[in-house]
């Protein structure tokens, strides 16, 4: 590990083991019990759960984090709970700085459904620590965040360190698209005014020994395909073969979409042209992790990997377009399925497009493409939920590449890596496009087999305490480049 004790940044001092020691005491003797707490609580995200409102899940999570922000000893710290009518509650915060700019910091505390495969004695509302891992649903993806955040800004506040001037929020609808945060930050605009950099901790990490920067992310397509063929279902031995299957009209219709021999989503406009430097990147990446490319998910024995070249499966991931069925209904389970002919199937289907694709336009096209000349005249309809586009950071700043590669080496003991995630974060390219000059961080912590949206997601403790103080020392270097 490194065994550097003091981190400067253009004359500014910073005392590593007093940073150090403070993150590991509020981890372990703070963090820790109320982010177990804040994992008992189910509060699905709006898109699974419309009744979120009555059920009172999101509220009770919101205020649960609201009230260990209030408790923090931060100077000058406000902390808002705000609402507005017929959407989830966002978490408003700020503390003032010591410059005229202004750091955003960005978490979210809704969560995604249960799932099934947790391992015995584990499950998603029951958060349970074994060694360095706190499982559950939720403290990775994102709810660590709001306590990382501000135990990076008491790290500096202890130590007398500037900076600027810093907003926080934490919304409740990310899961679902972030359909509600428009409005919140409209209505907060005049107060959150022009970022300068915006730290974003709900991204991933290739391994658990680099701070992992990410560079982009992939949009998202979500809709419903429902195809039609009958009024009630009929015994299949005396309809089979006169009446179409809705299965297999539906599988018809998902070739033209994606080759279901290789998987190649086969519309070119989903696709575009990778950056030589995140091809780079990924080659580099591939380098460091290795078989942990592939071998970080749970293969049954026997099955491969979609490529045997490790930098196009990073690509693959992060800016080449993908489908996947989440969801289904109109089938009965195994057990319960009789010789039936099906009225219908439905499909929810999950379109990850690369960045640079607008998903609005791609959302058009997918819909028309499978919606268009139905075959034998089946009944077609694709429900389309909250598109989203993908992100792709511009160059890092000097100073910003040179922060980021001093916190890593100071907290993770090595430097830090770069590489695009597959997933989406819809306020990042929100912000992006509002704030064209603003620098970004983003980061996570969601690395090897932690699974966030699946069974048995843990947070990994000693990457949340690096990444708590890459925060800090980030914070930090920007402040210290503008006194």
């Amino acid at each position: 590990m490194n065994r550097c004790l003091t981190a400067v940044y253009m004359g500014v001092d910073i005392d590593l083991v007093k940073m150090k020691n403070l993150i590991e005491e509020t981890w372990e003797n703070d963090i820790v019990p109320s982010l177990s707490e804040y994992i008992r609580i189910p509060a699905l995200s709006p898109a699974f759960d419309p009744n979120w409102y009555e059920n009172g899940h999101i509220e009770k999570a919101i205020q649960h984090i609201a009230d260990w922000c209030k408790m923090q000893d931060i100077e000058g710290l406000t902390v808002e709970v705000r609402r507005l009518e017929g959407k989830t509650p966002l978490i408003y915060m700020e503390v003032p700085g010591k410059l005229d700019e202004t750091v955003l910091l960005y978490q979210h505390a809704d969560k995604q459904p249960e799932f099934v495969g947790w391992h015995e004695g584990l499950g998603p509302w029951t958060p349970v620590r074994r060694g360095d891992k706190l499982y559950g649903r939720g403290g990775a993806d994102d709810g660590y965040g709001a306590y990382a955040s501000l135990t990076a800004i008491r790290c500096l506040q202890q130590q007398g360190i500037p900076h600027a001037n810093l907003k926080l929020i934490v919304e409740a609808s990310e899961e679902s698209g972030s359909p509600d945060l428009p409005a919140h930050l409209e209505a907060l605009a005049d107060r959150i005014g022009t970022p300068a950099m915006v730290v974003c901790l709900d991204s991933g990490a290739g391994d658990w020994d680099h701070l992992w920067l990410t560079t982009s992310l992939r949009g998202v397509i979500v809709g419903t395909l429902n195809v039609e063929v009958s009024s009630a279902g009929v015994h299949s031995g005396d309809a089979g073969g006169i009446i179409p299957s809705s299965f297999r009209i539906a599988r018809n219709l998902l070739d033209r979409i994606s080759d279901s021999a290789t998987g190649k989503v086969t519309v070119p406009e989903l696709w575009v042209d990778i950056p030589q430097s995140r091809i780079e990147q990924a080659e580099i990446a591939a380098q460091i992790l290795g078989d942990e490319v592939y071998s970080k998910f749970p293969f049954l024995e026997g099955v491969s990997a979609n490529d045997d070249d490790l930098s196009q499966l990073i690509l693959n991931r992060t800016w080449r377009p993908a489908l996947e069925i989440t969801g289904a209904d109109g089938m009965p389970t195994c057990a319960a399925g009789g010789n039936v002919l099906r009225t219908n199937t439905k499909l929810k289907l999950s379109i990850r497009i690369p960045a640079g694709v607008d998903s609005e336009s791609a959302t058009d096209l997918i819909a028309k493409t499978l919606t268009e000349n139905p075959p034998q005249g089946a009944h077609i309809t694709w429900e389309t939920e909250h598109p989203a586009d993908g992100f792709h950071a511009k160059p890092l700043a000097d100073w910003l590449h040179s922060a980021l590669t001093d916190a890593s080496n100071n907290h993770y003991g090595n430097p830090v890596q770069f590489m695009g995630e597959g997933g989406t974060i819809p306020f990042m390219p929100m912000l992006q496009q509002q704030f064209p000059q603003a620098e970004f961080m983003i980061t996570g912590i969601l690395g090897p087999e932690s699974n966030a949206h699946g069974p048995n997601e843990f947070t990994h403790i000693p990457a949340s305490k690096a990444v708590t103080g890459c925060v800090a020392e980030v914070i930090a270097a920007h402040a210290a480049q503008k006194l």
